[in-house]
């Protein structure tokens, strides 16, 4: 499986951005899908995560209120809508995939799959 993230870029304090991540395929292997976000100096911590299937989504404390994740299966497709940007949420946002267990989904490995990454920088 491969992933591919896009749609970073530079936004200003209070800005919104999407970002999407493109699965070459769906199957049970990857049947959960998620967001990581690195900081330098910083470890990488989870965002957003949720199953192909739909159900619950997940968030990360520091985004929750702010950010929504989505996908659309017939794309391939997820998507992270960020709004009320702040400085701290700059960060390389890699997007992840797996046979995840719901609990497990803090983990990174519990994870097979990492795209690249797509750089989100906020800054006025």
């Amino acid at each position: 499986v491969q992933l591919q993230a896009s749609g970073g870029g530079l936004v200003h304090p209070g800005g919104s951005l999407r970002i999407s991540c493109e699965a070459s395929e769906r199957s049970d292997s990857n049947n959960f899908m998620g967001w990581f976000r690195q900081a330098p100096g910083k470890e990488r911590e989870f965002v957003a995560g949720m199953r192909w299937t739909g159900g619950s989504p997940y968030y990360g404390d520091s985004v929750k209120g702010r950010f929504t994740i989505s996908r659309d299966i017939t794309k391939k497709t997820m998507y992270l809508q960020m709004n009320n940007l702040k400085p701290e949420d700059t960060a390389l946002y890699i997007c992840a995939a797996g046979r995840v267990i719901a609990s497990a989904r803090t983990y990174e490995s519990a994870y097979n799959y990492w795209g690249q990454g797509t750089q989100v920088t906020v800054s006025s």
